[in-house]
């Protein structure tokens, strides 16, 4: 947990002193309380069922619907390696949260949640502060709740690998993704205008982490680094001077998928010349590069950690809520926290049991979609007095990006008779789906068919990748 973080946790037990509360009292309509809905977190399943809550509940007062998040737009985590590679333009698919709420009968606060008081109900909020201007924004404050629903996502787990810090890019944010792109068009451009041999590590690029977001940004960034090369960069070679690394812990790459999938990514993964390193745990990274369990180091200018999952720290720390050794708050088959009912966790930050297999459910986008639509059929059904029902999560496959023309992965379910296994165009139409019912499920259909027709002819406009 950063320095920052201690100190706001270690101010919210003092917060409702100094801050503003938002919702002294509750709103009313016709003299009857109104029901308070907070979500924390504007992540895929945070920011659908603010929306679908809105649109049921807020426009005709039936609820006051509040979103706390810290960022101000959303963008769909799965698609961060195609910001860091430089292929999709942040700002055609980002989500403003302000107009969101403005647009679907829900408030949106700008804050970090830092702190509970379960008894009071109340969820504390840290000041916010914009940090490019250095501008204090908004103060403390905090937010009553009859229902909390907590959506706060995940973050890499470094496993307290030294350096990571200091020398490598973790793909959390889209902030983080257009840093990293930044850094790989300065390499090439740096690399291009020297007029000296290169240093072994410059323009060789080392992925930690062989999940899916490894994968496809291993891939992407092969067709990404020839499309900026070939915009004039006539000194670089990229099938001689640029290396992609992909370096995973385990015995295999997208270990969490059938082995089939392993296997075909791996093969087209090698296809592309990315070097491929399995069984290889990285002990340390360095300016120059990263180190090796049996002492080898391989040469990097630029890393990427993306391996393992956690979620936010604060969380463990949450009045008293149960969390496991990720900081996930386990929860019950109805969402709800185990130490309280009134509070729900979704997405990558709830330990949800998965119904009828061991263990829990697997922090997937395709999760966080289906538990918010849960939640949404529950906190409509508790306002009309009806009881909780369990979540059952249906697996409908897993689909995995090798660059804009190859996708690999699996169907299942009822729909194809069990289990298919596709490839090709077939399965990178079937992938983009995937991001095209979030859509639906932030705009409805006309905003999604225009925006997507929109982005389609915008594209036939400019560079095939972002060039700054």
């Amino acid at each position: 947990m950063s320095r920052a973080m201690n100190k706001m946790l270690q101010r919210g037990a003092h917060a409702t002193e100094t801050a503003t509360v938002v919702t002294e009292e509750r709103p009313a309509q016709s003299g009857t309380p109104v029901h308070r809905i907070v979500i924390v977190g504007g992540g895929a399943g945070g920011l659908e069922l603010a929306t679908q809550l809105g649109d049921q509940l807020g426009h005709r007062g039936a609820a006051q619907v509040t979103l706390i998040e810290k960022a101000r737009t959303h963008f769909w985590k799965p698609h961060l390696h195609e910001i860091a590679a430089g292929t999709v333009n942040l700002h055609a698919h980002a989500v403003d949260y302000l107009a969101q709420a403005h647009w679907h009968g829900f408030r949106y606060c700008m804050g970090e949640m830092t702190g509970l008081d379960r008894q009071r109900r109340e969820v504390h909020v840290a000041p916010y502060i914009d940090a490019e201007q250095g501008e204090h924004v908004t103060g403390p404050r905090v937010f009553g709740y009859d229902t909390l629903v907590i959506a706060v996502g995940s973050l890499n787990n470094d496993f307290g690998t030294p350096g990571v810090q200091e020398h490598a890019i973790r793909l959390e944010t889209p902030a983080l993704a257009v840093q990293f792109h930044r850094r790989l068009v300065n390499a090439c451009m740096r690399a291009n205008a020297q007029s000296t041999a290169l240093r072994p590590e410059q323009l060789q690029v080392a992925i930690i982490g062989a999940g899916a977001t490894g994968v496809e940004l291993a891939a992407e960034l092969h067709h990404a680094t020839r499309a900026l090369v070939s915009y004039g960069l006539d000194h670089i070679d990229p099938e001689r001077d640029i290396r992609l690394n992909l370096i995973e812990a385990g015995p295999r790459v997208l270990r969490a998928l059938p082995e089939r999938i392993s296997a075909a990514a791996t093969q087209l993964l090698e296809k592309l010349d990315i070097r491929v390193r399995t069984s290889a745990r990285v002990t340390a990274v360095t300016a120059a590069g990263v180190q090796l369990a049996n002492g080898e180091t391989i040469p990097a200018e630029l890393v990427v950690w993306a391996a393992g999952v956690k979620a936010p720290a604060f969380l463990a720390q949450l009045d008293g809520l149960e969390s496991n050794d990720i900081n996930q708050l386990v929860v019950k088959p109805t969402l709800q926290t185990t130490g309280d009912d009134t509070i729900f966790a979704i997405g990558d930050c709830a330990a949800a049991p998965w119904i009828g297999q061991d263990g829990n459910v697997p922090p997937r986008a395709q999760v966080a979609h289906q538990q918010a639509a849960h939640v949404l059929r529950q906190i409509t059904g508790l306002l009309r007095g009806k009881p909780m029902k369990p979540w059952r999560y249906r697996d409908f496959g897993s689909l995995v990006s090798l660059g804009r023309h190859t996708t690999v992965g699996n169907l299942m379910g009822r729909l194809v008779g069990g289990n298919l296994w596709i490839d090709g165009l077939f399965a990178r139409g079937m992938y983009m789906s995937l991001y095209k019912m979030h859509e639906l499920a932030l705009h409805g259909a006309w905003k999604t068919a225009l925006g997507t027709a929109a982005r389609f002819m915008f594209r036939r406009t400019v560079a095939r990748v972002k060039l700054h």
